[in-house]
């Protein structure tokens, strides 16, 4: 595709990216009027996150089958639709069960997206791999910070929650327009081009990078279901807490395009990674520890770390495999398994939080678990991933073809 062809491409991975965390982001900041309306708990509101990450995860696994059935482009156009139409739905949701089902329906839609787009900007942007990721990642992050930042004054000036939530299908109208042009007729990958699922879930290094992945994006899901909560039990306003997460969604916008454009130069994007790491860790250990001390400062540095660790594990995910198929199905395998793991963590801190009366110990969690992904980090190098993704007799080729010649001594 020549550079004029690729433009209309980007607008719509701008306006596609802005649509995949809103729905998220906005819970958060109005979980005071949601709760006393539909007498939800903690843990039942942490299932408006848990539902949607669950979907990404299991629906992830399918999402190379799906391309390969009804192309890309069909796919990504039928889950905008998906989205707008749950979002909308939200506008006269009353209730707990009404609330879950919407969520369910975005969720579904916003999987199939994350699983088959990282595949398109790898056949259509293979030269600029990491600038396209970044500006997915950046619009993704982004997207969150408008979510954060409007649902509560959209919901302030109309009275209504439901009105904070709903309005995001309008943006998700204006992406499906924009994908019927932007998106090449005919994107799909030959029947039998990408490597088979159960292929790849047969190397080890697949899972070590949804164990990353997920760990990681744990941190993300989190924050952005309880940071609002959270300040609003230390007696902050529903909007200031909003403008908090949108700062820290914001710093993800930046950090997710920033870092592999900075990395793009560097076959080995582990020091970035671990970088990203210590970012995170700053952040949950002062949410943790002082969360009072500088609250900015705090969802700011989290949200740095988490937004430039999640583009640039889809960049190493990516950079393992040569084909764009293959590489497009590892990165959906990785989001798989690695949302199956992230969708859980706002309900496993919702659980601490009712044992030990606070968040403190879910912060602490994640800190923890940063110091976990930072060692399986170490594994990722670059002269590693031919032998970690090769079949076993084609690895153990790749493994002798990698050892140094050995010495030979001469009388």
């Amino acid at each position: 595709m020549r550079d004029a062809r690729r433009w209309p491409l980007l607008v719509a991975v701008v306006l596609v990216g802005l649509n995949l965390r809103p729905f998220l982001t906005a819970v958060g900041p109005l979980a005071g009027g949601i709760r006393p309306d539909t007498g939800m708990t903690l843990q039942a509101l942490a299932s408006l996150t848990l539902v949607p990450m669950l979907l990404m995860g299991l629906l992830a696994f399918l999402g190379p089958a799906v391309e390969a059935a009804v192309g890309a482009r069909r796919a990504v156009v039928a889950s905008l639709a998906l989205l707008a139409l749950g979002s909308l739905l939200r506008l006269a949701a009353g209730s707990a069960a009404g609330l879950v089902g919407t969520a369910a329906l975005i969720g579904l839609g916003v999987a199939v997206i994350q699983a088959v787009f990282p595949g398109i900007l790898k056949r259509h942007f293979p030269d600029r791999l990491p600038l396209a990721m970044g500006l997915y990642s950046a619009m993704l992050m982004g997207g969150g910070a408008v979510g954060a930042q409007l649902s509560p004054l959209i919901a302030a000036a109309t009275g209504s929650w439901r009105v904070g939530l709903g309005w995001l299908g309008l943006p998700a109208l204006a992406a499906l327009a924009v994908a019927l042009v932007a998106i090449p007729k005919g994107e799909t990958s030959a029947p039998g081009e990408a490597l088979p699922v159960g292929r790849l879930l047969r190397r080890p290094r697949t899972w070590l990078l949804m164990a990353s992945f997920g760990l990681v994006n744990g941190g993300y899901s989190t924050v952005v279901a309880w940071l609002s909560p959270f300040y609003q039990d230390h007696g902050w306003a529903a909007a200031a807490s909003g403008r908090l997460l949108a700062a820290m969604a914001a710093s993800q916008a930046v950090a997710a395009l920033l870092c592999p454009l900075l990395a793009r130069r560097h076959r080995d994007r582990r020091p970035w990674l671990w970088l990203t790491m210590a970012l995170q860790a700053v952040g949950f250990a002062g949410l943790a520890a002082a969360p009072a001390a500088a609250p900015l400062l705090w969802a700011c540095c989290a949200g740095a770390g988490l937004g430039g660790c999640f583009a640039l594990t889809l960049v190493v995910a990516l950079d393992h495999l040569p084909r764009p198929a293959d590489a497009g199905a590892l990165a959906a395998l990785m989001q798989g398994g690695g949302f199956l793991i992230a969708g859980t963590a706002p309900w496993v801190v919702a659980v601490l939080h009712d044992r030990t009366g606070g968040f403190a110990a879910g912060w602490m969690l994640h800190l923890a678990e940063i110091g976990l992904v930072a060692g399986l980090t170490l594994r990722l190098r670059p002269d590693s991933y031919r032998a970690a993704m090769a079949s076993p007799p084609d690895r153990a080729r790749a493994r002798r073809a990698e050892a140094p010649p050995p010495c030979t001594l001469r009388s």
